[in-house]
């Protein structure tokens, strides 16, 4: 919560004309997502995980030397932007430290069967952020310094990355972009964020062509086009890399009325998905999955989503239903519609590169 994203008027640094305001990657929805799991009494529940701090060493596997030693200066001053839309302040440094040791915790914890899965709710974001810049909120790249953690100090070899943030998984699809042993896919509204990337032919390269799936969503796509998009390439896809860990990008600005994006999820959307992701893990991988929130900016309903992953993953049904369920249920447009359906089918073709 001390990560300080300044007086941005939502995506925007003020100055005129713009009046100064509050940024759109706020603690608000991140703070609500707990409060509501303790609420709901699933928080008490549930097994606690104490983040720690990624080492310099564990950041250096996915980050220059001098895009580290940048931030870190700032950061013992004033802050400033580490690149693309991603101010922060005094501190922050430390604090994104924390938040991609908050996933590395979560694999620990899952890869030592303390856990059967695990959600890590870390702020800042980081899937946006590239080797050398800082973008689109994020600072450091948390899921993919604690993929690179489990492969070099855990033993894991496959890890697959399935992001579901409306914005386009650019980060780890840089990252990885020549990996064959890291399938990168990213569900997402097109050219939402960032607006030059996320094309459906963008596949990787070298040893790692093949291994990035993009399926890039048209706006005013709803459950029924993530939930068709998620059977027909998403699940084959895990099926035919088999993966040894999932690691999920958890935003949740997909989700109706969110102010950063224009798609149509709802609670029992993320719901299904997650159910859908658990049973291949299930199958696949002996259950090994592990969620990290990125975006999602509508402070009312987030929590929402955020809850109906979380009953998801303990298996415990909470009483606490969500408000805002049947207004979302009810928008024109939910069913899989045909223009939808034409992008999942050209989506399907990407899988004849995948290797198994």
């Amino acid at each position: 919560m001390w990560h300080d994203t300044g007086s941005y008027a939502g995506v925007l640094p003020p100055g005129i004309p713009v009046q100064p305001g509050t940024h759109a990657e706020n603690p608000e929805t991140k703070r609500r997502f707990k409060n509501l799991l303790e609420v709901s009494g699933l928080y008490q529940q549930l097994h606690h995980i104490e983040a720690y701090a990624a080492s310099e060493q564990d950041i250096l596997r996915v980050h220059s030397r001098d895009y580290i030693n940048r931030i870190k200066a700032m950061s013992e001053e004033i802050g400033g932007d580490a690149g693309m839309l991603t101010p922060f302040g005094k501190g922050s440094f430390d604090i994104a430290k924390l938040a991609a040791g908050g996933v590395m915790a979560a694999i620990d914890a899952l890869l030592d069967g303390r856990i059967d899965n695990a959600y890590a709710l870390v702020r800042p974001p980081g899937h946006h952020a590239e080797p050398d810049t800082g973008k689109g909120f994020c600072l450091f790249a948390n899921a993919s310094i604690a993929a690179k953690y489990a492969q070099a100090s855990r033993g894991v070899g496959k890890i697959a990355f399935v992001d579901w943030d409306v914005h386009h998984g650019n980060g780890a699809e840089k990252i990885f972009w020549h990996d064959p042993s890291v399938l990168t896919i990213s569900i997402h509204q097109d050219r939402c964020f960032p607006p030059d990337s996320g094309d459906m032919c963008d596949n990787g390269a070298g040893a790692g062509a093949g291994y990035n799936i993009n399926i890039p969503l048209p706006a005013g796509s709803g459950v029924g086009a993530y939930a068709a998009a998620c059977d027909r390439v998403i699940i084959p896809a895990l099926h035919m890399f088999r993966p040894e860990l999932v690691i999920v990008p958890s935003g949740f600005d997909a989700g109706a009325y969110d102010p950063l994006g224009r798609m149509m999820m709802h609670s029992d959307g993320y719901r299904n998905l997650t159910k859908k992701l658990m049973t291949a893990a299930d199958e696949l991988c002996s259950g090994r999955i592990v969620m990290c929130h990125e975006g999602g900016y509508n402070d009312a309903t987030v929590p929402f989503f955020g809850l109906a992953v979380m009953e998801s993953l303990s298996g415990i049904k909470t009483a606490t239903d969500d408000p805002f369920l049947a207004l979302f249920e009810g928008l024109a447009g939910q069913e899989l519609q045909p223009h939808q359906d034409q992008v999942i089918t050209a989506a399907e073709k990407l899988l004849d590169n995948i290797r198994g």
